[in-house]
């Protein structure tokens, strides 16, 4: 009865804000703040008290409030991000009306990584951390003690920012297999890293893309990347020995993010009592909610390789990741991300809710008619990032397969690697579920 009480009253300042009566709406709220003992109520109350209040430093106590009801109430957050200056109310995006070309590209700048010394070009070095000079050898630090900055999704999501591609830069499209890369600076000329075909680089072409946050640089060079090949090749026991093709070198992006809130279930449970000496069984509604929190939960940014990197993203230490900087793509190509934020993060979202349901208190056990929610779940930040890949392919009985070399350490992933069974069945069980 109270809680309905506290509904009613909720229900009513929610209307009388949103008619702009806000000494009426002040009335129904305070009531309702005073009554109620539920955090949901409680936090929406607060931050329709904000709504009604013109001044700045309540307005931030009222939203600060109902985030410790809610710390995932969105529409607090944002509130609250406005008023701190993190989101502009110019910049929020009106989804129907959203069009990703109702902006100016910025202009494009292409960096000339040259020698300090001598002036001649500058590679990047398999050391992972410098450029190199071709002509004198001298080398230019490029090692951060500084982490990949992590991006608002929310923040993100009400702007342009997680809709459209705001960074003019300059990319290369095969027109043999489509795959799309960003162009490295002074490049004139390159081959595709799938199907290798040759281009002479229409320097005209540019495209808007959003800016990776982090990326986790190249430790190896051919040489080292293809005795790994064949050092795997070899244990893999798949027929007569043939010219393996040596791999090639690319970035491939990743979404990464941070996910937080709980999972809510419900069930019954049964229970015995006793009356009269005898034992009485009935069932028992329970209903309790799990906190979750993962941080760094990697999704693919790219359709030609989603299936091969999901499997190699175990073996990425995430942890390594720098912060982006454009020398790192000298001499190397970078795929561009073809898997919108939007789109990746509902699959972050789907795993999230699949893996953490496992890990449930043991107690559900004894429920039955078991349901859970992610109604709950938010995605609070995320990054993009850019993995060192070698890719190549290789002749498997009658057919060819894609092998991916992980840049960072050298593990091989392949449908053919009887090593990674076990990871390969994880996944699978996790598309599965989902």
């Amino acid at each position: 009865m109270q809680k309905d009480f506290v509904e009613s009253l909720l229900r009513s300042g929610i209307i009388e804000a949103k008619a702009g009566e806000k000494v009426a709406a002040r009335r129904y709220l305070e009531r309702a703040l005073r009554l109620s003992s539920d955090h949901t109520a409680l936090a929406e109350a607060w931050f329709w008290m904000s709504a009604i209040n013109d001044n700045s430093s309540e307005k931030r106590t009222m939203l600060e409030n109902a985030l410790s009801n809610d710390m995932h109430h969105a529409r607090a957050r944002r509130a609250l991000a406005m008023l701190d200056g993190k989101l502009k109310p110019d910049e929020i995006i009106d989804p129907d009306r959203f069009s990703s070309t109702d902006h100016e590209a910025s202009p494009l700048q292409a960096d000339r990584f040259m020698c300090p010394q001598c002036g001649a070009r500058m590679r990047f070095a398999p050391d992972g951390q410098s450029l190199i000079c071709e002509f004198c050898t001298s080398q230019q630090d490029l090692s951060s003690q500084a982490e990949a900055e992590e991006q608002d999704f929310l923040v993100a999501m009400a702007t342009a920012r997680g809709h459209n591609k705001p960074i003019a830069t300059q990319i290369f499209r095969c027109q043999g297999c489509g795959a799309e890369f960003i162009l490295p600076p002074e490049t004139i000329s390159t081959s595709c890293v799938y199907c290798e075909s040759p281009y002479v680089v229409n320097l005209e072409e540019s495209r808007d893309l959003i800016q990776p946050n982090g990326i986790i640089p190249h430790t190896m060079d051919p040489q080292q990347a293809f005795r790994r090949l064949e050092s795997w090749y070899a244990k893999q026991q798949v027929g007569t020995s043939v010219e393996l093709k040596p791999p090639r070198g690319v970035y491939l992006p990743i979404w990464t993010f941070d996910i937080g809130g709980e999972i809510e279930y419900s069930g019954f449970a049964l229970e015995s009592d006793r009356d009269n000496g005898q034992v009485l069984t009935k069932n028992v509604r329970v209903q309790e909610s799990y906190p979750i929190q993962i941080d760094d939960l990697p999704i693919p940014a790219s359709r030609n390789t989603a299936k091969h990197l999901t499997r190699l993203l175990p073996s990425f230490e995430l942890h390594s990741t720098e912060p982006y900087d454009r020398r790192y793509l000298a001499n190397w190509a970078a795929e561009v991300y073809s898997i919108p934020l939007a789109n990746a993060s509902l699959d972050a979202r789907s795993q999230a809710f699949t893996r953490s349901k496992r890990t449930l208190p043991n107690e559900i056990a004894r429920l039955h008619n078991l349901k859970t929610s992610s109604a709950r779940l938010t995605i609070e930040s995320f990054k993009l990032v850019l993995l060192p890949v070698w890719i190549t392919e290789v002749p498997v009985e009658d057919r060819v397969e894609l092998v991916l070399i992980n840049g960072q350490n050298g593990i091989v992933e392949s449908p053919a690697t009887a090593t990674h069974k076990a990871g390969v069945l994880h996944w699978l069980m996790d598309i599965l579920e989902d």
